[in-house]
């Protein structure tokens, strides 16, 4: 399978954007039913970002992180918000990763754990284009189809966080503890076009049974040793993004030559 291939005794892609630490996590396939309730009410966007590119620090490296709130309504369509730009198509941006949404709740958690990093962790830091509040990742499923605003998305897989987080913030382990922790928020496809303001509730519309969590996601993923039935039935997922079905359906099988 060449480098498509997981590494012998350590289940994992050979790829440096994935750490080798994993915790021994156990969640649900999906542990709510519906978005969150909060004291201030159901699930809902705190803030709406979009922005250009910028140069991380002194590595020269582009990135599209760095987003501006918008105030007032903002388009969405299938390749995602009106006047937001992705740095590097490889990794962020096409219909499957359109529109990057993450908890507003994880920044707390993560100000208690880094204390002194370069710039403040709070909402739209990530880089995020919907900064949530009242909805976590073990809350939501792959699959799972929201209304928002005018707008329907539909979950496709967590975000994979990167070295460029780490370079941003100036932590070195910044990226491996989000994953490890499971707070990597998700990403969503786009199914109707509109807009999207903030304060617009998310309203769950469909969800498959069985469907598997975000958090639950990485657990199945990060195994030390992986159940191909559960990594089979994730790949087959409905609504999952293409690349990560391809991805998954090839630890299968690779998994499988070595049983």
């Amino acid at each position: 399978m060449g480098m498509t291939a997981f590494m012998v005794g350590r289940n994992v892609f050979p790829d440096r954007r994935w750490p080798a630490r994993r915790p021994p996590l156990n969640h649900a396939a999906c542990e709510g039913q519906s978005p969150a309730e909060t004291e201030s009410g159901p699930a809902h966007v705190l803030s709406v970002y979009a922005g250009g590119l910028t140069v991380i620090g002194e590595t020269g490296h582009l990135t599209g992180m760095c987003k501006q709130r918008r105030e007032g309504p903002v388009a969405v369509e299938v390749e995602g918000l009106a006047g937001d730009q992705i740095a590097d198509p490889r990794f962020h941006g096409g219909p499957d990763k359109a529109v990057h949404l993450y908890p507003v709740e994880h920044y707390a958690q993560l100000r208690a754990v880094f204390p002194a990093p370069d710039e403040p962790f709070g909402s739209g830091a990530f880089g995020e284009n919907l900064s949530l509040a009242g909805l976590l990742d073990g809350q939501v499923c792959i699959g799972d189809v929201f209304s928002v605003g005018s707008v329907v998305l539909q979950l496709t897989q967590p975000r994979s966080p990167c070295w460029k987080l780490n370079a941003r913030f100036g932590v070195r382990e910044l990226s491996r503890h989000i994953q490890d922790a499971r707070m990597t928020g998700w990403y969503a496809r786009v199914l109707q076009p509109g807009e999207v303001a903030e304060g617009d509730v998310l309203r769950l519309t469909e969800r498959k049974p069985g469907a598997c969590s975000v958090a639950a996601f990485w657990d199945r993923v990060l195994a030390r040793e992986p159940d191909i039935g559960l990594l089979e039935a994730l790949a087959c997922s409905e609504g999952l993004a293409r690349d990560w079905q391809k991805r998954l359906m090839q630890r299968v099988q690779w998994l499988r030559s070595r049983a």
